[in-house]
């Protein structure tokens, strides 16, 4: 069956469509702030010394010397060599072998014509993460049609909103949980209304979604000073104090990284009971307020539990490592859950999980109240009317 487009729909897509578009033409401030005389390329790996490199058990160090042809760039074609130095972290050292792209820095001299070094910073990936995003976007359309563009473009103009502005707001230095409650209202008024459209459905959604957020974030600032999490448990986060950027508050980063995390999950609750509502007003236009009400509570009750479920394995997924050396050095579960990095993350998912329980009561009653009233005078004009003919 085709899929209906109002004219609605177009002009919400061509808004965001235009608005991404100039969100990217905007500068964060920070573009400038690069090495001097220096150039990024692609180069490829033609050949490799590993007898500087030093084995001790997994654990490799010393340096790795390559000879290197650029594929890209002013330097096209030239065969220079370089040097990836490996500290002895596996999270952080790379091996090349011949044959292998790599992503390198040439550090250039004052006039920027002649190669002093060559830098390896790392495998080159970005090719093959194109083209994972290209089939993404393919089987999205292919799947989900209209939708599914809409689906693409949210999914677009929340990326461009968090890199061009949450990050830099965050950079210089404005407040995180107010720019970040701030930045997730924006996103999920025009996530939900670009895929919902500006109907009562998505009003009633995006409501409940407020609330449940605007509940999460009260929750994470007032479990904060018993968790006593100083913020700094984020990869990197430690590394910005120290790059000229001291007065970043990083316990309110991470404070607002919980509620921007469940944001997602909670509206996509939000619009699931919301849907369903809907469609039990229309199929039944004289039920009462109160069973409207009750009938989203059963809604919310069947997917409470899975949702809740998926943001425990959203967030101990990345930490599985982390909780087998405990269980291998054979920690004990009480100091395991008073390390501040676990603690940290149940923090982060049962915060989290509240925003998900609370936002399906409240989505459930403003449904009520707005479903009913809509249709009810909706039905009391048009009984109006056929009296008056």
């Amino acid at each position: 069956m085709k899929e209906k487009v109002r004219s609605k729909d177009y002009l919400l897509v061509i808004s965001l469509f235009f608005f991404i578009v100039a969100l990217l033409l905007i500068p964060t401030g920070f573009e400038n702030i690069k090495l001097q005389n220096s150039e990024t390329v692609r180069a490829r790996v033609i050949d490799v010394d590993n007898s500087s490199v030093m084995q001790f058990g997994i654990v490799k160090t010393g340096d790795q010397d390559l000879e290197i042809r650029i594929l890209n760039g002013r330097f096209k074609g030239v065969e220079v060599n370089a040097n990836n130095m490996l500290i002895g972290k596996m999270e952080l050292d790379k091996m090349f072998a011949p044959g292998d792209s790599a992503l390198v820095v040439l550090d250039l001299d004052n006039s920027g014509e002649k190669i002093i070094h060559a830098n390896v910073i790392d495998h080159y990936r970005i090719r093959f993460e194109l083209i994972l995003f290209g089939i993404f976007v393919l089987l999205l359309l292919g799947f989900a049609g209209w939708t599914g563009l809409k689906a693409v473009l949210s999914f677009l103009f929340t990326a461009v909103v968090i890199w061009k502005l949450l990050i830099p707001g965050f950079l210089k230095g404005w407040d995180p949980i107010l720019l970040t409650l701030g930045i997730v209202m924006v996103l999920t008024a025009a996530i939900i209304f670009l895929v919902g459209g500006l109907t009562t459905k998505g009003i009633v959604a995006f409501l409940g979604a407020f609330l449940g957020i605007l509940l999460t974030c009260g929750l994470s600032i007032l479990f904060d000073r018993g968790f006593r999490i100083h913020g700094a448990v984020r990869p990197f986060s430690e590394t910005l104090l120290y790059s000229g950027f001291p007065h970043l508050d990083l316990k309110k980063i991470f404070l607002s990284g919980i509620f921007l995390a469940s944001s997602g999950a909670v509206m996509d609750l939000a619009m699931d009971i919301s849907a369903a509502m809907q469609e039990v007003r229309e199929k039944h236009p004289q039920i009462s307020r109160k069973e409207l009400v009750f009938s989203g509570f059963t809604v919310a009750k069947a997917v409470i539990g899975t949702m809740t479920t998926t943001l425990l394995f959203a967030y101990s997924g990345g930490y599985t490592a982390m909780l087998m050396v405990f269980m291998a050095q054979g920690t004990p579960v009480v100091n395991m859950f008073n390390i501040i990095y676990v603690s940290s993350e149940v923090m982060h998912t049962l915060v989290g999980s509240f925003g998900l329980v609370t936002v399906a009561p409240f989505t459930a009653i403003i449904g009520g109240i707005i479903y009913v009233r809509k249709i009810g005078d909706f039905s009391h004009k048009k009984k109006r009317t056929l009296t008056q003919n």
